[in-house]
């Protein structure tokens, strides 16, 4: 079964790597660039920028939904985690934004509009608006709790097909900081009913 799932997901990744093709990097010059010129991005290989491409977008909008939860949330317990969540989760982020820079790769959301699992929607952002107090809690709960699983599940996958050392070392943080998330969101859980 967890076969099947690594290469459904490592499918899906190839499959999303088609959704926008990488941009090149620029050809070297015949002579060596001084020593304070930026490194030159290196192309990325479909895997790593499907990869990163999706990712993205998923902390992006993970993000926008913890955001919502200083105001929204009915528990403080929730309001103090997604909080420190979304901390983290903006860190990742600038972290991913990098890696697209150093593969060439535009900072656009290619995944705009597509309803994938763990990517929070603009649909479910709206929704979000909509609810306080405990339903927001659940349903904030709920959406993020998808988000971690999945973008844990691509990111193993990352690990395991992906071909830039630099790319699987973040998706090897992403696969820990999920484990570690997820583990907290289930004792948070616990505590609140």
């Amino acid at each position: 079964m967890k076969a099947a799932r690594a290469t459904a997901v490592l499918s899906l990744l190839l499959l999303l790597a088609g959704c926008a093709a990488p941009v090149n990097a620029p050809s070297p010059s015949a002579s060596a660039p001084p020593a304070s010129a930026p490194p030159l991005s290196v192309p990325a290989d479909p895997t790593d920028a499907a990869w990163v491409q999706l990712m993205t977008p998923m902390n992006a909008q993970a993000v926008a939904l913890l955001s919502l939860a200083g105001q929204r949330a009915d528990d403080p317990r929730i309001r103090s985690w997604a909080a420190a969540l979304r901390s983290a989760q903006d860190d990742e982020l600038a972290r991913l934004r990098s890696l697209l820079a150093r593969m060439g790769l535009p900072d656009t959301n290619v995944h705009k509009g597509h309803d994938m699992p763990g990517m929070v929607t603009e649909h479910d952002l709206e929704h979000a608006r909509t609810v306080e107090g405990g339903a927001f809690d659940r349903f904030l709960v709920a959406q993020i709790r998808d988000h971690l699983r999945q973008s844990a599940q691509v990111s193993r996958s990352e690990t395991k097909a992906g071909t830039r050392p630099d790319a699987r070392r973040l998706a090897a943080a992403l696969v820990s900081a999920r484990r570690t998330e997820l583990d907290r969101l289930t004792g948070l859980s616990a505590r609140t009913g």
